[in-house]
């Protein structure tokens, strides 16, 4: 398979499993100093991991937990961040601007600060009051997922915290790997009849929001150069479906959370008006060890990346585009 190290991809997973006790340690600090609200902030690729822990939180919590954009808060500010907020953040480099002054800003409110940093010594890393060094690819979600589940085990709302652990600790790594397998034909077959497209829609709700936002325009358009354009399913049906025809290029990821039935709606109606759709639905992936019950946190959406990595991968290799080459993006100063 292209692009793919079993052995490397389970470490990774493993690995980033093994943070739990120094989550668990930082989220307990701060939880018995106290809190008012919490905020996932971001930009970009981590932008779209906030939005994902967010909405996860308010599915399952009554917890303050909002999104909050790096450079709209820069810019705009936010009333609702005080010097008793949790910021939880998290940097690939370290150093990505937005973020950086963002950060310069929260910390003149003080606010307490959790960076999942991956470059140690970075910008990012020295600013933060707590940090996890972790750099490995394709993890973030997960780290941002765990910091979520300490903090609404604190809360009294996740009794079973430590089963769904248990079976994560077993089972995640290798079932990732396995569904990816599972995953690479089709990715092939979607390759191959889209990595031309004029333009593609993607659609998604709840905790697959945040993969579909990202997923059009951190991986097709910022990595492949290829036209894309994400939509909520709970949108979809007031806007975008006027302009899809027979041909129009839709892609729906279906996911298991509460908000399951808003991207069934959208599957429901794209049949009666196009001929070019696909849905992409984790249920099609099993993961033997994993009970049902806990599909909808972290499993849907770490499959429906096991799926697009295989797009990505045959995207790439068929329009002979290295997904690191970029035109503008840290090519000079804007």
């Amino acid at each position: 398979m292209l692009k793919f190290n079993e052995q490397q991809q389970i470490d990774d997973i493993q690995g980033a499993l093994a943070l739990r006790p120094d989550v668990e340690k930082i989220i307990d600090t701060i939880w018995e100093k106290g809190f008012d609200n919490i905020f996932y902030l971001g930009i970009g690729g981590t932008y779209a991991s906030a939005m994902q822990a967010v909405t996860y939180i308010n599915g399952k919590s009554d917890l303050p937990a909002y999104v909050q954009h790096a450079a709209e808060y820069y810019t705009t500010g936010n009333r609702r961040l005080t010097e008793k907020s949790l910021v939880i953040l998290s940097s690939v480099t370290g150093t990505t601007q937005e973020v950086v002054v963002a950060v310069d800003e929260i910390k003149k409110i003080g606010a307490t600060l959790l960076g999942f940093i991956d470059q140690e010594g970075s910008l990012l890393a020295e600013k933060c009051d707590y940090v996890i060094t972790y750099p490995a690819p394709g993890t973030e979600q997960l780290k941002f997922f765990m910091a979520a589940d300490r903090l609404m085990n604190k809360n009294g709302d996740f009794a079973d915290y430590e089963d769904y652990y248990g079976e994560l600790e077993q089972h995640l790594a290798k079932g990732l790997v396995e569904a990816e397998k599972q995953a690479d034909a089709f990715g092939l077959a979607f390759a191959e009849k889209h990595r031309h497209d004029d333009m593609h829609y993607f659609i998604g709700a709840g905790n697959h929001w945040g993969a579909v936002y990202s997923y059009a325009m951190c991986y097709w358009e910022e990595q492949s150069w290829l036209r894309s354009k994400s939509i909520h399913a709970s949108e979809f049906l007031h806007g975008t479906l006027e302009i899809v025809e027979e041909t129009t290029p839709v892609t729906l990821f279906l996911g298991e959370d509460e908000q399951r039935p808003l991207a069934e709606r959208v599957k429901n109606m794209l049949p009666r008006i196009c001929a070019n759709y696909t849905f992409i639905d984790t249920k099609d992936y099993p993961v033997a060890g994993i009970s049902e019950k806990y599909r909808g946190r972290i499993l849907s959406p770490l499959l429906m990346h096991c799926v697009t990595q295989r797009i990505d991968a045959h995207v790439e290799k068929l329009n002979c585009h290295p997904l690191e080459i970029r035109r503008y993006y840290r090519q000079f100063d804007y």
